[in-house]
């Protein structure tokens, strides 16, 4: 079975005459928006204006998809691929000359007073949300001039940050005495994957050389997340909302209501993840909690490299026919007809993704496939990704994309499908090995996840009055650890710079990009409770649900399924499955 992906579907080359051809015709198209964006008139045939946007915007993106997706996919597959590099940089220019047109378009749209619960029973129904979150977004644009100041000045002011941090990270390094006695210098990124290591004494020393490692740039650090939240709280006041929290809630198509509903559920199963980690510490030989260099320490090393690529596509394909036909018959068609690029090279990014191309109404997955059991539930996790696609490409490609707390939905789905199935068939060594990865991913995605949502909250309250020192970030993030990891952690040994090293806290358009993780595990999770519950009837309701989530708000989506999200019950239900397979792994 071929472990490299086809990319023709898309192009054969970026010398073929279609690339090229493509390229022209997106200058060509969006020369055009461009001037039907500035003549707008006040006045006019609104629906027929908008009839014009929807089919000249649809091709735009169409054709932007598929020139960056191939690009991107080039260079992931090849990063010795200068041409692929270059040709992302070009198609991004055209991407932003997009994006000023659709400014101008929006406010005007937003301006004109134009009710879209007017264009139901026309051709342009199925639209009715998408412009409706256009007039919503056109409140809070600025006029023109300083919409360009802020753009130009975000070039020598939170980009300019980030790029900053993005430096720092990248070429620090640290310092971690060997085995033989000797020291070496190396890689942050390096010294931190070392958590991982089947030795106790490594991970400490891992640790112990990253936090001195962050102690040498941490003053730089500092000033780089304070300008960067500073400028996320002016512009969120100048655009008319209370707080960037708000704008990031917008922008995910939910209220506050939701994610505080959820929380409360999170705190009350705080303790179940707090005995996995005093019985994981037991079972490393410690006599109190786990030190935080442990978290990611392995228990049992079964089941590490059982699988053949032939054998894992096998695997996937049986158990998501478990489920239902249509999305095995999905499976099997992304495996033979090479839409997966799974084999480990040289010049490949690492990691996984899925990239949706619905221009084309396929996906293409990267993964790194190493034969352990973690690489198959890595690949059912991106073929849920693309199975989310697959159910919205009947959709106006202006109507696929959803918000960030549904994104992971089809993928946790298919990943618990998966574990599901595993458990049944494992002996107790096996069983403890999966348990075990899918708890410790489960902890991440709750507990801390929980605890960096804690520390955010409490960094954008002070970043109001005044800057933070290092000192102070490190103890707003212990205060967060220790709400949220309770006795599971030895107090004396967390993680005080996680604020440093944590990417999504430096990139100005991520404020809070932590909370959509959370939500979408345990939506996923109630969804799975759900099916187990109803059976095979569930299956249609799913696969509409995926299908409308680029065109509803995150609760209208859950209604689908009759799932009220400011129901704390429905998120216990959810943290339930997770409550019953930690108490699986404390008797194993």
């Amino acid at each position: 079975m071929n472990m490299r992906w086809n990319l023709d579907a898309l192009y054969t080359s970026f010398d073929a005459p279609e690339f090229i051809g493509d390229c022209r015709k997106l200058d060509s198209k969006n020369e055009e928006y461009e001037n039907f964006a500035e003549s707008l008139p006040a006045g006019g045939n609104i629906p027929e204006l908008l009839k014009k946007y929807v089919a000249l915007r649809s091709e735009i993106t169409a054709l932007t998809e598929k020139l960056i997706c191939f690009a991107n996919l080039s260079f992931c597959a090849d990063t010795n691929n200068a041409k692929a590099n270059s040709y992302i940089e070009l198609i991004m220019v055209r991407q932003n000359r997009t994006s000023l047109a659709d400014v101008r378009f929006i406010k005007w749209l937003a301006a004109s007073g134009f009710d879209p619960e007017t264009l139901r029973g026309t051709s342009l129904e199925d639209c009715i949300f998408h412009f409706e979150e256009l007039i919503t977004k056109g409140r809070h644009i600025l006029d023109d001039q300083t919409e360009q100041i802020i753009s130009d000045m975000k070039l020598t002011g939170s980009s300019a940050w980030m790029n900053l941090h993005n430096v720092l990270i990248g070429s620090l390094t640290g310092e971690i005495s060997t085995a033989n006695g000797r020291s070496e210098i190396k890689p942050i990124s390096q010294i931190r994957t070392l958590a991982y290591s089947e030795n106790a004494e490594t991970r400490k020393k891992a640790y112990d050389a990253e936090m001195r490692a962050y102690r040498k740039v941490e003053k730089a650090a500092a000033a780089c997340i304070n300008a960067i939240k500073g400028e996320s709280i002016t512009l969120a006041r100048m655009r008319g909302y209370a707080s960037p929290l708000e704008m990031v809630l917008t922008k995910n198509r939910m209220e506050k209501s939701i994610i505080d509903t959820m929380f409360a559920a999170i705190k009350e199963y705080l303790p179940c993840f707090r005995a996995y980690y005093k019985k994981k510490a037991k079972m490393l030989g410690l006599s109190g909690s786990l030190p935080f260099y442990d978290i990611f320490a392995p228990v049992t090393t079964k089941a590490q490299s059982d699988f053949t690529y032939e054998n894992a596509a096998d695997f996937i394909v049986e158990k998501f026919s478990t489920f239902s036909r249509k999305l095995g018959d999905f499976a099997r068609n992304a495996f033979e007809n090479n839409w997966i690029d799974a084999e480990i090279r040289e010049g490949k990014v690492g990691g996984a993704f899925c990239e949706n191309l619905f221009a084309i109404s396929q996906s293409r997955i990267l993964a790194n496939f190493g034969g352990s059991y973690n690489d198959v539930t890595t690949i059912a996790h991106e073929l849920g990704h693309a199975f989310h696609g697959h159910c919205l490409s009947n959709n106006v490609i202006l109507n696929t994309s959803y918000p960030s707390p549904l994104a992971e939905t089809a993928s946790i789905f298919c990943e618990t499908i998966i574990n599901k199935a595993a458990l049944k068939e494992a002996d107790k060594e096996t069983s403890l090995a999966i348990l075990e990865a899918d708890i410790s991913s489960a902890g991440q995605v709750i507990v801390d996840i929980y605890s960096r949502y804690l520390f955010e909250t409490a960094l954008f309250k002070a970043r109001e009055t005044a800057p933070l020192s290092p000192e102070q970030l490190c103890e707003e993030m212990t205060k967060a650890q220790i709400a949220s990891y309770g006795d599971g952690l030895d107090e004396k040994v967390l993680h005080p710079y996680l604020w440093l090293i944590k990417p999504h806290y430096y990139n100005p358009d991520w404020n809070f990009y932590n909370f959509p993780y959370a939500f979408g595990l345990l939506f996923a999770k109630g969804l799975y409770a759900k099916y187990t519950e109803t059976g095979s009837s569930f299956t249609e309701k799913y696969e509409f649900l995926l299908s409308e989530t680029g065109k509803r708000s995150v609760t209208d989506v859950a209604k689908i399924v009759d799932v009220d999200l400011n129901d704390i019950n429905f998120w216990k239900n959810s943290l339930e499955l997770i409550k019953e397979d930690i108490s699986k792994f404390l008797d194993l």
